[in-house]
């Protein structure tokens, strides 16, 4: 077993193109993974971990499974912690534990981004995001890199100075132009897509009536927009599992995953008028495609003594 550290990872420079194509394979192939229901745990308001297993099972017979552990403390900083451990499922060797930071925030973008792509409405442009951390950067950075013909419009949502440092950041971008809003109302106005990637929503944050026909709404940690279950014209999730314990979720107009519109057996957006809300709650499949990708560029560079755990070569009693 080896340990990767957050460092390594990102010295692996892993372009966002790429972090879209392994995204989007998991979806394509959601059908063939074992995925049972992320457990969450809630040990007081504000806080939780979620532990997710699942195994990956590839064409070539390689079937590698593993678990992510998410933790949110909000006096922590970060507030958001990721780790993983990943194996071989074919016959149960560990291959490897490691910091799963960079994987949680560059699937998930690379997921909201492709939700976009997918469910937006034609000729989209105008992008309205709230929450300005490393996920709406990445899902900023894996847009950007699939649709580097496309002219954007992104409107951010003021907060504590976060927006400057975000522009920052795509300084070298010469397809997107930024402005702020100081109020949700602003925000929202005239957005073909609106992204939240706020991490703690003790109430939705807008009234029905700001939501435009044809707007998206891309709420990456599911919270503040429980009203739009009961009118929004579809909803669309990663996995069924992981939604159907929603509140709202029997008075969906209409449901489907986002893997049986991308292989035809469910419809997608069918014209410009529709309101859609897609919920990608975060499967571990993606993390764990990540993990296995980084293991393999990682050993491939040779770069990472292994740790000897001093594994019982023999059945051991108690």
């Amino acid at each position: 077993m080896i340990v990767i550290s957050h460092e390594d990872i990102v010295n692996l420079n892993i372009s966002p193109a790429t972090c879209y194509k392994w995204a989007e394979e998991m979806i394509r192939e959601k059908s063939k993974m074992m995925l049972p229901a992320k457990i969450s745990l809630k040990p007081m308001p504000g806080t939780f971990c979620n532990v997710m297993p699942c195994i990956v099972n590839r064409d070539s017979g390689k079937h590698i499974g593993g678990v992510k552990m998410v933790t949110r403390y909000p006096d922590r900083l970060p507030s958001l912690d990721s780790k993983a451990l990943l194996f071989d499922a074919s016959n149960g060797d560990v291959l490897a534990f490691m910091d799963a930071n960079w994987i949680t925030a560059m699937r998930t973008g690379a997921v909201a981004a492709h939700s976009i792509g997918l469910l937006a409405k034609s000729n989209f442009s105008n992008i309205s995001i709230m929450g300005l951390g490393n996920t709406a950067r990445a899902t900023m950075l894996v847009l950007l890199s699939i649709y580097p013909e496309k002219n954007f419009r992104v409107k951010l949502l003021k907060y504590k100075g976060q927006e400057d440092s975000f522009v920052t950041r795509f300084a070298d971008f010469n397809n997107v132009t930024f402005e702020y809003a100081d109020t949700h109302e602003e925000l929202i106005a005239g957005a073909d897509v609106l992204v939240s990637c706020v991490t703690y929503a003790p109430v939705d944050f807008f009234e029905d009536e700001c939501f435009e026909k044809g707007i998206l709404v891309v709420p990456v940690h599911t919270l503040g927009f429980t009203n739009c279950d009961l009118f929004f014209d579809k909803v669309y999730a990663d996995d069924y599992d992981h939604v159907k314990g929603f509140k709202n979720f029997d008075k969906f107009r209409k449901f489907s995953e986002v893997s049986d519109v991308v292989n035809g057996r469910k419809t997608g957006r069918e014209n410009d008028e529709e309101r859609i809300i897609a919920y990608n709650v975060g499967i571990s499949i993606h993390d764990m495609f990540y993990a296995y990708n980084i293991w393999k560029l990682i050993m491939e560079k040779n770069t990472i003594c292994e740790l000897d755990l001093k594994e019982p070569e023999e059945k051991f009693w108690i």
